[in-house]
């Protein structure tokens, strides 16, 4: 469990590597999900580079396509490219490498970024394997700032008609979006009472960049049969450093020379301090 702790905060110096490189990002979100998606893709999901043309392996939608940068990296991390190209080739012109999810690249199982799109996306990869009788599980990520979206809950009502207990989708629920507090731009009120409205169960992850939290909630929802399951996952926009947690002026920020050291200072003292806890 350390070395996962250890291993986001790697994957999250990575990330500031590709964002500098390519000179855009949008760096808030991309830390604020690290835990989640290392916990998906290096403990929960059955999908490697070995496995990707597979039709049972499980499947994964980032459906806030935005924060691809940190994607890059736990998808290199993964082996389905190198991180060096990456850095290399993020955002240039004529590079597959881009600012949203491409599914030209090895191991993206389709463009995302519109929101909205990705939980309706994974009701009917869901639904395909309850008809096809196989036993692949379907995951989606999104944003809160994203729940304003319509198609997000004709998904959730879908979901839930349809009894996908093989569904599991994950709000990554920082709280800030592009144009401030997500409450003050579209207030959810409770999200759980919502989700719950539309059948799904609803886990909270109290710190939801705390790897053995999520485990635990992922372990329950592939355990809770009848209905979907949604993680909210209370995490810190900019997680990592004090420089960008808890600041919506990171949503999409290149940081300057000065921010960068300290930056990079935060995100080394605390993946060490994970090494040897």
């Amino acid at each position: 469990m350390s070395n996962l702790k250890a291993l986001a905060y790697e994957m999250r110096e990575r990330t500031i590597d590709i964002i500098v490189e390519g000179k855009t990002g949008h760096i808030g979100g991309d830390m604020s999900v690290m835990e989640i998606l290392t916990e998906l893709y290096f403990d929960q999901m059955n999908i490697s580079p070995e496995n990707m043309d597979d039709p049972d392996r499980d499947k994964f939608v980032m459906s806030k396509g935005h924060s691809m940068e940190a994607y890059y990296a736990v998808l290199a991390e993964k082996g389905f490219f190198p991180i060096e190209e990456v850095i290399e080739k993020f955002s240039k012109f004529g590079s597959k490498y881009i600012g949203h999810p491409n599914n030209k690249l090895p191991g993206i199982e389709m463009n995302s970024g519109s929101l909205g799109h990705g939980l309706p996306v994974c009701v009917g990869m869901a639904l395909a394997a309850k008809m096809n009788g196989q036993g692949y599980r379907t995951y989606t990520v999104m944003g809160d700032g994203e729940l304003a979206e319509g198609s997000v809950w004709e998904g959730a009502m879908a979901a839930s008609h349809y009894k996908l207990d093989n569904l599991c989708a994950v709000v990554d629920r920082n709280r800030l979006q592009i144009s401030g507090n997500t409450e003050d731009v579209m207030a959810h009120d409770d999200l759980h009472e919502r989700f719950r409205a539309f059948g799904w169960h609803v886990i909270d992850v109290a710190d939801g960049n705390d790897i053995s939290q999520l485990k635990a909630a992922f372990e329950e929802a592939k355990e809770t049969k009848g209905r979907p399951t949604v993680l909210i996952a209370n995490t810190v926009k900019g997680k990592g450093s004090p420089v960008m947690e808890h600041k919506a002026g990171w949503h999409h920020k290149v940081p300057n020379q000065e921010e960068l050291a300290q930056i990079r200072k935060d995100l080394k003292e605390r993946k060490e301090a994970l090494l040897h806890e």
